[in-house]
This record gives structure tokens, C-alpha cells and sequence, in this order.
């Protein structure tokens, strides 16, 4: 089968920077109104609203040419100039910032989604890479995108590949809302026990004058057996092992698969292995990302090396649904923000740690919580690493449909 070369000039309608920092200033943004995504929201393909800037209308009304609409492609502008991501419905009219580049894609000759996969072979993103400009930082341009070469096959052809690969990619959506549900389950039962106090039994257990139910305590979190603060600092290794930053963490989820690294070309003992049954939490301040190992992704413990970015406790199979669910509630992000330091990079130390107060249950109570959230959080831990099984056969796929070795 014959497939056409082209360029990303060639089969776009237009390429466009987004707005600059003249049109659109930090100061105008706000905690509400309509999202403007920027490089760091291009997450795996896709576009994360986690932290994500937002603007009133009036913002809008005027930038109106950078709204996004289905089917475009958004590239990071400078930095990691290979990430890009493809907006579907739910990004319509939302704001493409100041950082990212948009491509619009002529239907008529081309399927978005499949220029889209075109854009993440290897070969492509190196290439970008390659004509990226800029010595200490890559930076990319309308020019560079428009010569970005693309192999086209009919578009019947670009619409079964399309079909093929999005199959993986639902799924991946899917289970991605299934882990939603799954999240809130555990948060709605941790605030309902622990937050508003309606545990097994309340109605017959003395609250003091501090709101402490009897037989509970409210302790520092470093002041106690259950909250055990992880040393487990990296040991000499053969081979390789997957070492992830803060970075490579979305919400609850290893978003990327890390950097690989050996001993030799990694040796900072600032770095962690996380062991069964750990908790880890991002410790910069407004960075609310967690890691829970526990029999789910046990599989993954031996291969894996954490960042001292993150901050980690150690506890049993018994106590680590409680543990889990502490660390990832609002309550306990609102205090590392407001027990975090710094200059440059305001972030929790374990001074500012030992500050910070937990309500710790009977054990009786942490036994039945545990019995009932441990399921929950073992079930979002074994999809997010399902999720990571599909990415990885959806990936080893892709550049040999993209290639035409695999004819549809």
C-alpha cells in the first residue's frame, strides 16, 4: 500500500501560536471561568485540569482566536517540545495559552486523531526535537510544525487505524472514570467517619470538649506508630530500575513510565524505594499527588525509584487504607500548604511535617475502615496499572500501524 509524504503544513488549515504574554498576564487569571490550557496541562496525549489557569469572559471574547476546538492538536512551545496533546469535546471553546502551539487539521484530507498518533511515532518526535531552535531551552515555531513530515494513506485507510487505537484509548478513559467513582467512594467514607465523626457506633461514644471521640487522640503525625516516616533510601542495583519525579505523577497515577536509570548514572542516596504497604505524597506546596503501593502494584515495587521530591510513610496492610485516605484528604493538603517553606520552591520538610496534626482512631475502628476502603483503593490501584498495560500495547502498536507494516 502506497502512503502519500506530506508535511503538517500540508494537511492543516492553520498553525498558531497561542496568545502572548502581552495579551494575556499572570494577574488576569482567576479561580473560575474558562480553562487555558499551557505545556504543563499536556499530560499523556491528553489535557489534565489539574492546576489548570482560568480566565473570565471578557478574556475570551477578546482571544477568541484561540479557542480550541475539537479534533486540534496542542503542542508545548518550548521545554519538552514533543509533548502534544489531542482535545476532544470536552476542551471546545476552552483557551489555548500562552506556551502551546495550535494545529488545525483540514478534514478533507486528513483524520485529526490519526495525525495526531502520525505526531507521536518516535521518528516524529525526534524529528521535532531535532529542528526544535534554542541552546539552553528547545523552543518550537509555526515554521518547524509546518514541516513536520507525515506519511498519509487514503482516508479510509487513517480511519481504521483510528478505530484500532482509539479502542485502547476508551478503555483507558474508561477505567480512568471508573477510578473517579472509586476515589470519591473512598473520600465520602473517610469524611464521613473521620471528618463529621458518624463511625460504627458514634451514637454511643462521648465526644470531649476538643471534638476528640473517646478513646481517639489528636496527635502530631510524626507522634505516633501509625504514621511511620519512610527511610528507605536507594541501595546499590544491578541493572535498571524506573525512576519517577513528582512530574510523572497525575493525581493518584503514574501518568508516565518514568526514566529509566542504573545505579551508576543515578547514585543520590536522595532518592527512595518505596516498599509494600508505603504511602507517598508530593511535598511542593499546591501539588496534591499521592502514590499508594500496595498488593496491586506489588509487582511494580522492586522496579521502582522515587524522587526526594516525594515524602513517604511506611505502615501495615491493617492501617494503610487509613493512612492512604489521610494523606490524599483536603484537610491534610491544606496543612503541608500551610506548614511549606521556601524561597524558590515552597515545599513541606519534615520540620514543617511534624507540625501538622492527625485525629488517630481506636483500633477497632482503623480495623473496620480498612476492611472496607482497602478493597477500594486496591481496585483504583489495579486499573491505574491496567491502564498502564493498555498504554504500553497501544504504544508497541501504533508505529507499526502508523508505518503500514501492519496493513488494515
Amino acid at each position: 500500500m502506497r502512503w502519500e509524504k506530506k508535511t503538517l503544513g500540508d494537511i492543516s488549515i492553520k498553525i498558531q501560536t497561542g496568545p502572548f504574554g502581552s495579551q494575556l498576564h499572570q494577574s488576569d487569571y482567576s479561580e473560575f471561568g474558562t480553562p487555558v490550557v499551557m505545556p504543563k496541562n499536556l499530560i499523556n496525549g491528553k489535557i489534565s485540569e489539574e492546576s489548570i489557569a482560568r480566565v473570565s469572559k471578557n478574556y475570551v471574547d477578546r482571544l477568541s482566536r484561540h479557542k480550541i476546538e475539537i479534533g486540534d492538536i496542542l503542542y508545548s512551545r518550548r521545554g519538552d517540545v514533543g509533548r502534544c496533546a489531542f482535545t476532544t469535546a470536552r476542551e471546545k471553546d476552552w483557551l489555548c495559552g500562552t506556551g502551546c502551539l495550535k494545529i488545525t487539521i483540514n478534514r478533507e484530507i486528513a483524520n485529526p486523531q490519526f495525525i495526531f498518533y502520525q505526531l507521536q511515532k518516535a521518528e516524529t518526535v525526534g524529528w521535532v526535537i531535532n529542528h526544535a531552535v534554542g541552546s539552553t531551552m528547545l523552543n518550537l515555531n509555526t515554521s518547524i510544525l509546518s514541516n513536520v513530515p507525515i506519511e498519509l494513506p487514503k482516508i479510509e485507510v487513517q480511519n481504521k487505524i483510528v478505530d484500532i487505537l482509539s479502542d485502547y484509548d476508551n478503555l483507558i478513559e474508561n477505567n480512568l472514570k471508573q477510578i473517579k467513582l472509586l476515589e470519591e467512594a473512598a473520600k465520602r467514607l473517610y469524611k464521613e467517619w473521620f471528618v463529621d465523626l458518624h463511625f460504627p457506633g458514634y451514637k454511643y461514644v462521648k465526644i470531649d470538649v476538643d471534638g476528640v471521640p473517646k478513646g481517639w487522640i489528636k496527635t502530631g503525625i510524626l507522634d505516633n506508630d501509625l504514621f511511620c516516616l519512610s527511610k528507605s533510601r536507594v541501595k546499590p542495583f544491578n541493572g535498571e530500575k524506573q525512576y519517577y519525579a513528582t512530574a510523572d505523577v497525575t493525581n493518584t497515577y503514574f501518568a508516565t513510565n518514568g526514566e529509566f536509570i542504573s545505579y551508576d548514572n543515578k547514585p543520590s542516596r536522595a532518592q527512595f524505594e518505596p516498599k509494600l504497604n508505603s504511602v507517598w505524597f508530593a511535598r511542593m506546596s499546591n501539588s496534591y499527588k499521592i502514590i499508594g503501593f500496595t498488593k496491586a502494584n506489588k509487582n511494580r515495587l522492586d522496579k521502582t525509584v522515587l524522587s526526594s521530591g516525594f515524602c513517604g510513610f511506611e505502615t501495615s496492610r491493617k492501617d494503610w487504607g487509613f493512612v492512604y485516605c489521610t494523606i490524599s484528604s483536603n484537610y491534610f493538603n491544606s496543612e503541608k500548604d500551610r506548614y511549606a517553606t521556601g524561597a524558590t520552591q515552597v515545599s513541606l520538610t519534615n520540620e514543617g511535617l511534624k507540625k501538622i496534626k492527625v485525629l488517630i482512631p481506636s483500633d477497632e475502628i482503623i480495623e473496620q475502615f480498612g476492611e472496607l476502603v482497602n478493597p477500594i483503593v486496591d481496585k483504583i490501584v489495579y486499573l491505574y496499572e491496567y491502564n498502564i498495560s493498555l498504554q504500553e500495547a497501544r504504544d508497541r502498536l501504533l508505529p507499526k500501524l502508523m508505518s503500514g507494516e501492519i496493513e488494515v
